[in-house]
């Protein structure tokens, strides 16, 4: 599980390897992967509506 949160968020920072990627896109469901970058993306979201909130304070 901690192997796929590094590999969503080296994804979404752009700084995957190349040995890296090869290993995720040969795991046997994507789905994980799915999911948590689903998540992460939700808990940038709300991190960033947060900052807006406290600023507009």
């Amino acid at each position: 599980m901690l192997d796929v949160i590094k590999s969503v968020l080296a994804a979404f920072f752009g700084v995957q390897s190349e040995a890296n990627r090869q290993r995720d896109f040969q795991a046997a469901s994507p789905w994980m992967f799915i999911v948590v970058g689903i998540a992460l993306a939700a808990v940038f979201v709300l991190i960033v509506a947060g900052v807006a909130w406290l600023a507009a304070q």
